[in-house]
């Protein structure tokens, strides 16, 4: 994949709490906090959880602790027909629809659909089928590796290129699944680790609390960012209170998109806003004293001074000795 930008998804994922309003809302918000996609998460409640899983920690104190997993994900199920009005909606808000398939039937379902990449989630990082089936479609594949080791993501990205994926159309995302995840939980340095071990465009997909940890990706190479976006941190749900909210999003975006200005090409020379200081802030080889044509210059009568309009001071041993080429009064810059 060549990406000319860092590609931002903002993770609607399923803080629309099951009310088509809010989805449309979120969608709205990620437009215009300037993200580039906006994903969801496409499930069904009966392919994905047995009906007595329990829930993750996190999701117990952020939803009804009495209900099971099961029913948690079956409330917030998207329909087909809700897909649509979503897909209809981010056209006209001019943002990439965009949604994780979490079983064989919603990657399926997903194809009806314009999508630019297919997403992978961490937890199917080991599901060997739904790896295999992604791999033939033939699309670019981003894939989240939270809770992953290194063997772990070879495996998986050995399935999806044995299965006919070319790997050139794989971005790996590094991730840490525990909502929030705690500072000292990033180690952000192994997306390098991921990028440098299998050669494939990295990513990162972040649960923090605040938007520096994403800019500190990009920074270090992260072609994607994916971060979750709430109406309000404060509604019931288990994902709302990891998430930004619409204003938080925007200054992600814009702190990002300053990132990769100031990036810029590796080459270090003069920027073009700079060369006018040049004359200014450096310096040129002057006379210290009055010199008279034929004297010869020395330390004793030669300085270095502001404007950098004259002989550079690098010249300063090429002088020392040579008769003065005409008089010289204070200040005046050394001609040769």
């Amino acid at each position: 994949m060549n990406y000319k930008k860092t590609l931002i998804i903002a993770e609607a994922g399923v803080n629309h709490n099951g009310e088509i309003k809010n989805a449309f809302a979120l969608i709205d918000a990620a437009a215009n906090a300037g993200a580039d996609l906006v994903k969801f998460q496409s499930f069904k409640a009966i392919n994905l959880v047995t009906q007595d899983a329990s829930k993750a920690e996190y999701q117990k104190k952020t939803t009804d602790s009495s209900e099971s997993q099961f029913e948690m994900i079956k409330r917030l199920e998207l329909s087909y027909e809700d897909h649509v009005k979503l897909e209809n909606h981010c056209n006209k808000k001019e943002i990439g629809f965009f949604s994780t398939g979490f079983d064989i039937d919603s990657i399926d379902m997903l194809m009806e659909f314009k999508l630019s990449h297919i997403k992978i989630p961490s937890g199917e990082i080991n599901n060997l089928p739904y790896l295999r089936h992604i791999a033939g479609k033939k699309k670019p594949v981003i894939m989240s590796t939270g809770m992953a080791n290194m063997e772990e993501i070879r495996d998986a990205l050995r399935a999806l290129v044995d299965a006919g994926l070319d790997k050139r159309d794989l971005c790996i995302l590094h991730c840490n699944t525990q909502y929030p995840t705690p500072m000292e939980d990033v180690n952000l340095k192994a997306m390098l680790t991921i990028k440098e071990q299998f050669d494939v465009e990295v990513g990162y997909s972040d649960h923090t609390m605040g938007i520096e940890i994403p800019i500190a990706a990009v920074a270090l190479g992260a072609k994607v960012i994916e971060k979750h976006i709430t109406l309000d941190r404060n509604m019931i749900g288990p994902d709302h209170s990891s998430s930004l909210e619409p204003v938080e999003f925007k200054d992600m975006v814009k702190s990002i998109r300053n990132i990769e200005k100031s990036l810029g090409d590796g080459i270090k020379r003069p920027s073009a806003s700079e060369i006018k200081n040049i004359p200014i802030i450096r310096k040129s080889i002057v006379a210290s004293m009055p010199i008279k044509k034929g004297d010869r210059l020395s330390s004793m009568n030669i300085a270095i001074k502001r404007p950098g309009t004259g002989l550079s001071p690098m010249k300063w041993d090429d002088l020392l000795g040579l008769p003065a080429k005409k008089d010289f009064k204070i200040d005046d810059l050394i001609e040769l």
